[in-house]
C-alpha cells in the first residue's frame, strides 16, 4: 500500500515537472489554506488561499495570478480547475478568498496557483491540497457518549469499541468531538501528536473538533477504538480563585466521534458513537489541567486499546446532551511536546528525595522511568525556585491554589508504581510551570540524570523572526521572550503556565507585536477572538480572562485591558494583510466602543486596572485608560474605512478626535509638555499611541528622556509604561536613551534579570518581590519585539499591510556595533542588518518578492535621508 502510495506521488511529481518548462529562478511556494498547510477538517466555505513568490531576482514581483481548483490532481496539474478556475488576474495578490463552486462536506480539494512574473513569464506552483469536514452539524452521525459519572469523580473514563471492516480501505478519517480534554487510539496506536486537544473554549458557547487521517491505522477486518477522557477545563476539580469548578458548563467529560471508512469499491461506512461503546475507569485515577495528574500503575488495563482485549466487566455507555449547538473544526495550530529536555544538573538529598534542574524555565511536562516496589507513592513536585536546603519551592506560584484536603498538591503528579516492572509515566491532560522537579517517594528508590525527561509544551507555532546583536543582553533578552511567549500560548495567550493559566486580555495585547513578529500565530489568535466573541455581553462588555467561568466581568475590566477586542485585529490586519478578523469583530469593536461612550460621555474614563506593577510611581488611571479609549476608536474608524461604512467612519473619526481633545485638555500642560504629573509611563503612553499634538511629540519626548536620564537610565512604569515607553522614545527622537534603556542591567530593567540567570521574563521588577513574582509572564514582553523596531526598524505600511510595502527605519546607537534583524512576512523574508566598520554604518537589507520598501535614515547619521527599495538585495552606507 505505502509503495502505491509512494509511485504515485513521484508519478505527479514527474507529471508537474516535465508540464513545466518554467523558469528556476521564479516559483510559487508556501501554499496555504486558512494559513494552515494542507489542511484537514475545513469547515470555511469559503477559504483564504495564499502563498509567496520564491526570486531572487531584484525588482522581483508578480504581475498576474492564476488559482486552480479541482477534484482531480492531474487536472490540476494540467491547469484544469473544474471546481474553481480564476482565471487570469492582473494582480499582485497573494492572498484570495475562494469564490468557486460551493464546497462539500469531506471532499478532498486540489489547488494550485499559476503566477506571471516581473517579465509577464508564467510559472506554478506545485500542486496543494486542503479537505473539507463536517461543514455543519447536521452531518454528524454519531451520538454524545458519556460514562454515566457524575462531576466529582475522579478516575478518568476509558472507552472502546471493536468494529468489523470486510472490505479493502481506500482512505478514512476520524472526526472527533470532545467536551474535556482526549487521547484516540486506533488498534492500540495512539493517533497524532498533539496535546491538550481540543483547545479550551467557552464550552456551552462552542466546541471544536478534530480531523484525522487514520488510513494507514486501519486493517482489513477487526478494529479497535479507543479513547481517554480527561477534564481539562470543562470539569475542573481542582479549587482555586478563579471559580472554574463554578463554570456554568461543567460537566463529566463527554464526545463525539465519526470514524468514516471509504472503501476500494467507493462505497462509505460510518463508525459512530452509540450505545454499542463499552466504558470503564483504568490507572489514570485523577487529572487536572491546573494542578497535576496522578496515576496507579498497579491499576493498568494492558492492551485496553487493542481487538483482542477482554472487556466483559466494562459498563455501558449512556447518551450525553450536546455541549453547545456549535461544534465548529479545530483550524488551529495544535499544541505539541516541541522540544524534549535533559537534566543539566541533579541531586540525590537522601534516599527518597532527589531534585532535577532542566536548566530552563518552560512550560510542560516530565517523563519519569522508575522502578520499585509494588504501592511505593512517588511525587514530582514541579517548581521556578528552589529552597536555600535545595528542595523546590513553589511559594512564588502555588498563592491561588484553595485545596480542600492534601489530596491535590500543587504541580505535583503523584505515581504510585506496579512493582512488576519498570513504570513509566508523563501527564497526559495536565501542563506545569516549572524549573525544578522534586522526586520523593514513599520508599527508597534509585534515580538518575536519565530518570527524567521534559517536553516544552505549548501552541506549535513556525518561528519567523530572529535577532542577533553584538550586546548579548539582546540576545538574552530575545531569548527569554521567546520562552515565555511559547510558555504561554496554549491554543489562547496565558499569563503564565502555573498559578494562574488564564486568557488575561491585558497580558495579550500588551506583547501582540512581539508574538507577530517572532511566530506565525495567526491561527491561535483567530481562535481566541472568537472566544472574546463568545465572552461578549450584550451592552458590549468584556471580562479580562477569555475564556472564563464566570470571573472577570468585576470593575476594573476595562479598557487598558479588554482592547484585545480592537488591538489585535488591527495588529493581524497590519502583519498579514489580512481583513477577516476586523471583519469578524466589527460588530463586537463597535458595541464595546459604543459602551464606553455610553458611560464616558465627555470623552474621559477610568475604568481599567492602570499601570499594573509599577516600579513606584503611579500613574492616573483616567489618563491611561482614556488613551486606550482613543486608539479602540480610531481603530473603529480605520475598519470602517477599510470596509466601505462610510457612516461609522465619519462618526467614529469625530469620537475618536473628540476622545483625544479631552485628554490634552486635561491632561497635558501645553507649555511644558508635560502630561499629568509627568511621570515615565504618563510621558509615554500618549506619545506611543499617537495622542500628542504633532508641534509638541518633540518636547514631550525630550520631558521623558529626562526622566529616563534621571533614574540612571531605569524604568519607573507597569505593564502599560512598559508596553509604550521603548516605542515613545525611539519614535520620536530618543532612540539612544531608548536602547540604554532596554539594555540596562541592573534593578529596575529587562536586562536584570537576564544578567541574573533568568531564562523567561517574570512578573515584577524586583526580584526578590514577595508578590506577583511568577517567573515565567508576558505582560512585560514588549521588548522582545521592540528590537525588530527601534533598532532593526521593520514596520508595516497601514496603506499597504501585510509588509506588501515596508517601512525600514532604523536605529543606530553608538554602544552597538553590530545587529541583525529577520522576519518572514507573508511575502518572505525582511532582514534589516548593519554593522559598524570604523566611521561607516554598512546596511544590508533584502525585501522580498513582490514587495517595496521605503528606507529612512536616522538624523545621527549622513548620507541619503530617504531610499525607495525594490524586492532585493541592498547595501547602504552611512557615515556618523
Amino acid at each position: 500500500m505505502k509503495q502505491l502510495i509512494i509511485s504515485a506521488g513521484l508519478l505527479l511529481f514527474s507529471l508537474q515537472a516535465a508540464l513545466s518548462q518554467e523558469p528556476i529562478n521564479c516559483k510559487p511556494v508556501h501554499l496555504a489554506c486558512d494559513h494552515l498547510v494542507a489542511p484537514l477538517g475545513v469547515d470555511n466555505s469559503t477559504p483564504r488561499l495564499s502563498w509567496q513568490l520564491r526570486d531572487k531576482r531584484q525588482g522581483a514581483r508578480q504581475t498576474a495570478y492564476q488559482i486552480i481548483v479541482g477534484n482531480d490532481s492531474l487536472e490540476v496539474v494540467n491547469n484544469q480547475g473544474k471546481i474553481w478556475d480564476s482565471g487570469k488576474q492582473h494582480s499582485e495578490q497573494m492572498l484570495v478568498t475562494y469564490a468557486g463552486k460551493e464546497l462539500h462536506p469531506f471532499t478532498k480539494y486540489y489547488w494550485k496557483v499559476r503566477a506571471w512574473d516581473k517579465d509577464w513569464v508564467v510559472v506554478s506552483s506545485c500542486v496543494s491540497t486542503f479537505e473539507t469536514g463536517m461543514m455543519k452539524m447536521s452531518n454528524w452521525q454519531g451520538a454524545w457518549i458519556g460514562d454515566g459519572r457524575d462531576i466529582h469523580y475522579r478516575p478518568a473514563p476509558y472507552f472502546r469499541k471493536v468494529f468489523e471492516a470486510n472490505k479493502k480501505i481506500k482512505s478514512a478519517r476520524a472526526y472527533i468531538a470532545v467536551a474535556g480534554l482526549y487521547e484516540l487510539y486506533i488498534n492500540g496506536e495512539k493517533i497524532g501528536n498533539h496535546r491538550l486537544d481540543p483547545l479550551y473554549t467557552r464550552f456551552d458557547r462552542r466546541n471544536f473538533y478534530v480531523t484525522y487521517d487514520v488510513t494507514s491505522q486501519l486493517k482489513e477486518g477487526r478494529n479497535a477504538i479507543g479513547v481517554l477522557l480527561g477534564n481539562g477545563w470543562y470539569n475542573h476539580q481542582s479549587m482555586g480563585v478563579w471559580d472554574f469548578h463554578r463554570a456554568p458548563w461543567r460537566n463529566r467529560p463527554t464526545f463525539c466521534m465519526d470514524l468514516r471508512i471509504t472503501y476500494k469499491d467507493g462505497t462509505v461506512e460510518v463508525i459512530p458513537t452509540e450505545r454499542d461503546w463499552k466504558t470503564s475507569s483504568g490507572a489514570l485515577v485523577f487529572n487536572s489541567i491546573y494542578t497535576a495528574e496522578h496515576y496507579d500503575a498497579r491499576l493498568e488495563q494492558k492492551g485496553w486499546n487493542m481487538v483482542d482485549f477482554d472487556d466483559s466487566k466494562w459498563n455501558g455507555v449512556g447518551y450525553r446532551a450536546v455541549p453547545s449547538q456549535n461544534v465548529v473544526s479545530q483550524q488551529v495550530q495544535p499544541i505539541r511536546a516541541v522540544d524534549t529536555l535533559t537534566v543539566k544538573s541533579w541531586k540525590q538529598l537522601n534516599d527518597t528525595t532527589y531534585v532535577f534542574d532542566f536548566g530552563q524555565n518552560m512550560a510542560g511536562v516530565t517523563h519519569i522511568k522508575v522502578a520499585g516496589e509494588a504501592g511505593t507513592v512517588i511525587r514530582m513536585k514541579h517548581g521556578e525556585r528552589l529552597y536555600e536546603n535545595g528542595k523546590v519551592n513553589t511559594s512564588n506560584i502555588d498563592v491561588y491554589h484553595r485545596p480542600v484536603d492534601n489530596s491535590d498538591p500543587f504541580q505535583t503528579d503523584i505515581l504510585v508504581l506496579s512493582g512488576k516492572e519498570e513504570d513509566e509515566f508523563v501527564a497526559r491532560f495536565n501542563y506545569k510551570g516549572f524549573r525544578y522537579v522534586e522526586v520523593t517517594s514513599s520508599k527508597p528508590i534509585t534515580l538518575n540524570e536519565k530518570s527524567l525527561t521534559a517536553y516544552f509544551v505549548h501552541s506549535d507555532v513556525e518561528k519567523i523572526g530572529k535577532v542577533t546583536a553584538s550586546n548579548e543582553i539582546i540576545n538574552k533578552l530575545c531569548k527569554a521572550s521567546d520562552n515565555s511567549y511559547l510558555s504561554n500560548l496554549m491554543g489562547y495567550p496565558t499569563d503564565c503556565p502555573q498559578r494562574e493559566k488564564n486568557g488575561w486580555t491585558g497580558d495579550g495585547h500588551f506583547a501582540i507585536e512581539t508574538a507577530l513578529y517572532n511566530f506565525d500565530g495567526i491561527t491561535v489568535y483567530e481562535k481566541w477572538l472568537a472566544d472574546h466573541r463568545d465572552e461578549q455581553q450584550p451592552n458590549g462588555v468584556l471580562p479580562d480572562i477569555i475564556p472564563t467561568g464566570g470571573w472577570g466581568y468585576g470593575t476594573d475590566n476595562g479598557l487598558d485591558w479588554t482592547s484585545t477586542i480592537a488591538i489585535i485585529p488591527w495588529n493581524i490586519y497590519l502583519f498579514y494583510g489580512d481583513s477577516k478578523l476586523l471583519v469578524d469583530c466589527y460588530d463586537n469593536i463597535k458595541r464595546y466602543v459604543d459602551y464606553v461612550d455610553r458611560i464616558a460621555p465627555n470623552g474621559l474614563t477610568s475604568w481599567g486596572r492602570g499601570d499594573w506593577v509599577p516600579v513606584k510611581s503611579h500613574s492616573n488611571k483616567e489618563l491611561t485608560s482614556s488613551v486606550y479609549f482613543y486608539v479602540d476608536t480610531k481603530i473603529l474608524a480605520n475598519a470602517a474605512k477599510l470596509l466601505g461604512k462610510t457612516e461609522d467612519y465619519k462618526y467614529y473619526t469625530a469620537l475618536a478626535e473628540k476622545i483625544r481633545n479631552a485628554v490634552n485638555d486635561k491632561f497635558l500642560n501645553r507649555e511644558t509638555g508635560i502630561y499629568g504629573s509627568g511621570v515615565q509611563t504618563e510621558q509615554s503612553v500618549p506619545l506611543q499611541w499617537d495622542i500628542v499634538p504633532k508641534e509638541l511629540k518633540r518636547k514631550v519626548a525630550r520631558n521623558l528622556a529626562k526622566q529616563v536620564e534621571a533614574a540612571g537610565f531605569h524604568l519607573d512604569v507597569g505593564v502599560l509604561g512598559a508596553k509604550a515607553i521603548l516605542n515613545a522614545l525611539s519614535e520620536n527622537g530618543e532612540a539612544e536613551t531608548a536602547y540604554k534603556l532596554a539594555v540596562q542591567n541592573s534593578y529596575p530593567s529587562w536586562g536584570e534579570w537576564v544578567v541574573n540567570g533568568a531564562t523567561t521574563l517574570l512578573e515584577n521588577w524586583d526580584l526578590k518581590a514577595t508578590r506577583d513574582i511568577s517567573d515565567n509572564h508576558m505582560m512585560f514582553g514588549e521588548i522582545g519585539g521592540w528590537f525588530y523596531k527601534g533598532i532593526g526598524g521593520i514596520f508595516p505600511d497601514p496603506e499597504y499591510p501585510g509588509f506588501k510595502h515596508i517601512l525600514l527605519r532604523p536605529n543606530f546607537p553608538a554602544e552597538l556595533d553590530k545587529f541583525e534583524a529577520k522576519h518572514q512576512s507573508p511575502y518572505g523574508e525582511i532582514r534589516s542588518a548593519w554593522e559598524r566598520k570604523g566611521k561607516q554604518i554598512v546596511c544590508h537589507v533584502t525585501v522580498p518578492a513582490n514587495s517595496t520598501a521605503t528606507f529612512y535614515a536616522p538624523n545621527n547619521v549622513k548620507g541619503e535621508r530617504m531610499t525607495h527599495l525594490e524586492a532585493g538585495e541592498h547595501i547602504l552606507k552611512f557615515t556618523q
